[in-house]
């Protein structure tokens, strides 16, 4: 596994988790920077900045890079969603669009030669006895509004623009273990909503670990692939603490919260079953937590 440097303090967590996934996705193909700009539109500068913090990928980087290791494209293009929010509201400038034509511009485009222009053929003169036709008037404008096609168009593309927005909000909300509710991932009868996640400073989740077909279960989510990096917040990351505290690494609180001392706990775990000791809960981390 690459050594990457420390992200800076100051990123927020939603872009926080966004390059953390990169970062795995990368090292997992074992591609190099080099490699990776050679098998997209990106430089290996451009790559540097966006694994290192000190960008926001543009979203068909994102794109292409889950296309060259085949990973999940539309889980990856929600994060990047909410990761631009957040990124475009801390720093107020030029859009995603706008950084993704500027890193398009790094790459030199072939100059292809303008068509030769054709010769406008020579004027001819109109018969003596030809008159031009006299013009018509335009109808007068009916008072009926718009025809019936374009409203119906419009009304379809609202719609359309709405499903889009839920399903951003639906896959982000999957990714970070949101609208979770404690234990109702685990009853097998329930069939009300699950509450959502509220993180309370000083609260504490209950923890009940059982074991269910072979594998422990806090009651609070049934994940083995969310991958859970510093900052990261929801029921996901409830269980992964019970799980934690009952394999004897206290991660400093049940609290839903990835931080220092979670971190932390996390890197002993790994270090004991020889797993690289990145402090992300991924797959790996999940099948040991699980055992």
């Amino acid at each position: 596994m690459s050594r990457w440097k420390g992200l800076p303090e100051s990123l927020d967590h939603r872009v926080r988790h966004l390059v953390v996934q990169l970062r795995r996705l990368k090292d997992h193909s074992g591609l190099s920077l080099a490699a990776l700009a050679a098998r997209t539109s990106y430089s290996k500068s451009s790559w540097e900045r966006y694994l290192n913090g000190k960008k926001l990928p543009p979203r068909a980087a994102v794109e292409a890079l889950a296309r060259v290791c085949e990973a999940d494209v539309p889980r990856l293009l929600a994060l990047h969603e909410v990761a631009a929010q957040a990124w475009n509201a801390e720093r107020p400038g030029p859009s995603a669009e706008t950084a993704e034509k500027d890193e398009a511009a790094e790459k030199p485009v072939p100059a292809t030669a303008a068509p030769p222009a054709t010769a406008a053929p020579p004027d001819t003169a109109a018969p003596p006895d030809t008159a031009a036709p006299p013009a018509t008037a335009a109808p007068p404008a009916s008072g009926r509004g718009m025809p019936f096609g374009p409203l119906v168009l419009g009304a379809l593309a609202v719609l359309v623009a709405a499903g889009a927005v839920l399903l951003v909000a639906r896959l982000w909300e999957d990714a970070n273990g949101i609208g979770r509710g404690a234990g109702a991932a685990m009853s097998a009868g329930g069939t009300g909503a699950a509450p959502a996640f509220t993180h309370r400073p000083g609260k504490d989740f209950g923890c009940r670990v059982q074991r269910r077909a072979g594998a422990l279960y806090a009651g609070h989510s049934r994940t083995d692939t969310a991958v859970l990096g510093s900052g990261a917040s929801g029921w996901d990351v409830v269980e992964a603490q019970c799980l934690l505290r009952h394999q004897g690494y206290d991660p400093g609180g049940v609290d839903g919260i990835v931080g220092g001392r979670t971190v932390r706990a996390v890197k002993r775990l790994q270090a004991r079953f020889k797993l690289p000791t990145d402090g992300i809960v991924g797959p790996d981390t999940w099948k040991v937590l699980r055992r």
